[in-house]
């Protein structure tokens, strides 16, 4: 690179003014209409001098001059270039009428009239002879700028500045290049020769010039392509050595993610220019990566600022990372005082429609040269190579592309390997379509362990599976590649892993009994609370019954069911719309006690659609499907949560799991597992008839309606399957023998409940015989679920306890369970409380619920 293209060495003095210019440039969304205009002149006028503005054409002008040229040169009717022409025309008289006096209106119009002479002639030989040129089509696209700063320069003029403007093709000189990045070596030596001299000529303290354009070494004027004018303004930061370079746009600044992705991304202050740039070369448009160029070798900032937010800080990029992961106003504290913490992790950036070409092969093992030939096949069909990755074993080999290129980008590997294919030493190339990357960007992960790993997990988490992944070894980045439908959810499971947002879970309510219920009354409590200290955002995105349901993006109340947005229910359409791809993590809590919903779980499952239920059927079903869940899970990466299973919210399960993990092994499970029946042996001593005992129980509530669901022992059957299948015993719900207390006579779907209450006396005397024998030893009745793991038999009984027992001190309707094991075996672990009620199941779903959060990746306390 000759001297010339480098131009002076960073932080050399540029101009005879050190440090004192300040370069501004506004984009075509902050110049679209007169108030737009008016609010950059405002802007403007609030600046320290000295100044030089660089405008864009005025928004959507240069699109519109490239499809005149595309229609001129295609002889398009129905878009003719002519009808073009006019609506720029108009477009700029109305301006011009709105914002400039007659004096300054005139002079504006007779320079706009003469400019779209010379478009219209150049159009009409482009479409006479059927073809354009590089040079013609730089020309005219570069009109817009020139026009664009006409006007704002006479707006300033005409409300009393003194500025000056310039046709930047006057100053700035270019070499043609048609590589990746084509016109964009800059003649330093030349053009800061050329600026000084106009400066003299021009001593005014503002100048408002011209984005996009500039001229060749024959003073053929050129444009520096896609974001030129931000290029353009970052060329004049570094020939000014200005002390900064402010870009004006319609947004804050940069984002740790897409904003319109990421609702919760938070707006990043300060900036390195490695990050800005690998999050601006992976998807954040807000910064093209050539911008930072020549303001980064001359040590000149670059902010990011507004123009409709003018007193909005922006994002400052500079060659120090200042190592502050998000504003200082979003960071949260966790309950127990630590900030948040992104392990050095700035943002998250995507690349939307790749297509990644896979080389595979024996022969290219130990082989030199293979990335090379790749690279150069690429390179001959100018296809961009947006990530590369090689198996250690050097028998794969495959490379991003642009999603439109794929098919092309995959024959011209063909083409090269051609030779190996045939030979049978390249078994194959292929291309795999719909893909995105996304990229993880942070100059100090590199002195962060664990920072991958942590991304790969919360991916793994979000059922979200990576086909390649690339990181440099300065670790600024981290890219993986997933599928395109993937994207979003990708993007949010990302994001909130590292805590630079909220962890969010899309949650589907069925059910609107007494537990789903209370359960949407306790989200609705307390999910302020866990998003402001916990980053848990809870979302129900859908509530349904068997008949009715509900969709929203975010269900806030609990009377939906009288909301005129009442669907019937589908719970297909359900699952779907609670399993949003743009929201990470999607839950289905199921509060029924339907065998229906349970046939759905598998389904659900596989799709990586998390379950949380009290509903025990699917754990309790035939085992065949209890391990076709454990199946689903495994293969989605998604998760079933039952604890509410047993005991509601008790700490039944957890509790066995937290014994067999830490090596302790069960030798017997014992357990009253009905609060009802809990109650109504707690009553019933024989002193007053069985019947009665029911009776009473069934009015207070503590019962189902037809009492013979909980005298039937199938539900305290169905916990004993649950609870031994947790320890490793295939049990099946027929296997158990179950002492029913409902008698034979009485068990017919022929025998209504009141007939059953009516007759229930009638049986009263074999089970007052039994409460008085027991009573004679000083012992009580309980009912039962026994658990023998060393023999792996179940059974559900009526059993008799002494007074001293744990069973025997038992009151109210509480459960109780004794786990009886090689490390607990002379003193067994206990666990009582309150196993039944709408508040307290709900309470044990809500904690499955947060439990789910943080095996997702959420900072909670349940970690």
């Amino acid at each position: 690179m000759s001297a010339s293209e480098r131009g002076p060495e960073a932080g050399q003095e540029a101009g005879a003014d050190d440090r004192k210019w300040t370069v501004l440039k506004f984009g075509g969304t902050s110049l679209g209409l007169a108030e737009r205009f008016e609010q950059v002149a405002a802007i403007l006028e609030k600046q320290s001098t000295p100044i030089m503005v660089v405008v864009s054409a005025v928004g959507g002008v240069t699109t519109a001059l490239g499809k005149l040229v595309e229609a001129a040169q295609t002889r398009d009717n129905k878009d003719h270039y002519l009808e073009g022409i006019e609506e720029i025309r108009e477009l700029h008289e109305e301006l011009a009428h709105r914002l400039l006096p007659e004096d300054a209106r005139d002079t504006f119009l007779t320079s706009l009239a003469s400019s779209l002479r010379d478009v219209r002639d150049l159009l009409r030989a482009a479409w006479i002879a059927r073809s354009t040129s590089e040079r013609f089509q730089d020309f005219v696209l570069g009109q817009g700028e020139l026009w664009a700063a006409q006007l704002l320069w006479s707006l300033l003029r005409s409300r009393g500045r003194n500025c000056s403007w310039m046709d930047t093709r006057d100053v700035l000189v270019a070499r043609r290049s048609h590589g990746s990045s084509p016109q964009k070596i800059v003649d330093w030596d030349l053009s800061q020769k050329l600026l000084d001299e106009w400066r003299k000529s021009n001593p005014t303290e503002i100048i408002i010039a011209t984005g996009f354009i500039a001229r060749d070494s024959e003073s053929v004027p050129i444009t520096f392509g896609r974001n030129g004018s931000d290029f353009s303004a970052s060329v004049f930061g570094r020939l000014l050595n200005a002390k900064e370079v402010q870009i004006w746009t319609d947004v804050d600044g940069i984002y740790t993610a897409d904003p319109r992705v990421v609702q919760e991304a938070v707006l990043l202050e300060e900036l390195s220019y490695q990050e800005a740039a690998e999050l601006a070369y992976f998807g954040a448009s807000v910064l093209h990566p050539d911008t930072m160029a020549p303001t980064m070798e001359a040590n000149v900032p670059i902010s990011i600022k507004n123009t409709f937010k003018p007193l909005a800080r922006g994002t400052v990029v500079t060659n120090t990372s200042l190592g502050s992961s998000t504003s200082s106003s979003k960071r949260r504290m966790m309950p127990w005082g630590a900030i948040n913490d992104s392990k050095g992790v700035r943002g998250f950036s995507t690349v939307k429609d790749v297509a990644l070409v896979n080389v595979e092969g024996t022969g290219m093992i130990g082989v030199p040269g293979i990335a090379s030939r790749l690279f150069t096949a690429l390179y001959e069909k100018a296809i961009s190579c947006i990530l590369i990755a090689q198996a250690s074993s050097e028998y794969s080999i495959c490379a991003a592309v642009p999603g439109p290129q794929g098919e092309e980008a995959a024959a011209a590997v063909r083409q090269a390997f051609q030779i190996e294919l045939d030979e049978g030493l390249v078994s194959d190339v292929d291309v795999v379509s719909n893909l995105s990357i996304l990229a993880m960007v942070g100059e100090n992960m590199q002195r962060q362990p664990g920072v991958s790993s942590r991304l790969f997990r919360a991916l793994a988490n979000g059922g979200i599976s990576v086909r390649a992944m690339a990181q440099g070894s300065s670790e600024h980045n981290v890219s993986v590649v997933v599928d395109s439908k993937h994207e979003s959810r990708a993007l949010r499971t990302a994001h909130s892993a590292f805590y630079l947002s909220d962890q969010t879970l899309s949650i589907g309510i069925i059910g609107s009994g007494v537990v789903g219920t209370a359960l949407m009354r306790q989200i609705l409590h307390q999910r302020k609370s866990l998003k402001e200290r916990m980053g848990v955002d809870l979302r129900v995105t859908g509530l349904t019954t068997s008949k009715k349901m509900s969709l929203s993006a975010d269900i806030d109340s609990d009377d939906w069911l009288k909301t005129e947005d009442v669907l019937d229910a589908d719970l297909d359409a359900f699952a779907a719309h609670v399993n949003d791809p743009s929201l990470p993590n999607a839950v289905i809590v199921d509060c029924t006690a339907s065998e229906v919903v349970t046939e759905k779980y598998e389904e659900w499952l596989n799709k990586g659609i998390h379950i949380v239920t009290p509903n025990k059927k699917a754990n309790s079903g035939p085992y065949p499907t209890y391990l076709a869940l454990r199946q689903a899970m495994s293969s989605a990466n998604s998760h079933f949560f039952y604890e509410a299973n047993v005991g509601a919210g008790l700490p039944i399960i957890t509790t066995i799991r937290d014994q067999l993990h830490t090596g302790d092994d069960f030798l017997e499970i014992q357990g009253i597992f009905s609060g009802t029946l809990s109650y109504i042996f707690n009553e019933f001593d024989g002193t007053e008839p069985f019947s009665a005992v029911v009776t009473k129980a069934k009015s207070l509530g503590y019962t189902e309606p037809d009492p013979r669901d909980d005298l039937s022992g199938m539900d305290v059957a169905r916990k004993v399957v649950i609870l031994a299948r947790e320890i490793g015993i295939q049990a099946e719900l027929d296997d158990v023998p179950v002492a029913s207390l409902v008698p034979e006579e009485l068990q017919g779907s022929d025998v209504s409940i009141d007939e059953f209450m009516k007759r229930l006396p009638d049986f009263d005397k074999a089970l007052t015989e039994m409460a008085n024998e027991a009573a004679e030893d000083e012992e009580l009745l309980r009912y039962v679920g026994v658990i023998d793991a060393v023999s792996e038999k179940c059974s559900v009984e009526l059993r008799r306890y002494s007074k001293s027992h744990p069973f025997g001190r038992l009151k109210g309707s509480d459960n109780i369970v004794t786990f009886r094991t090689k490390r607990y075996d002379d003193q067994p672990l206990v666990v009582q409380g309150p196993g039944a009620g709408a508040d307290v199941t709900a309470a044990g779903v809500f904690s499955d619920v947060l439990r789910l959060a943080a095996h997702l990746g959420s900072p909670s306390s349940y970690e």
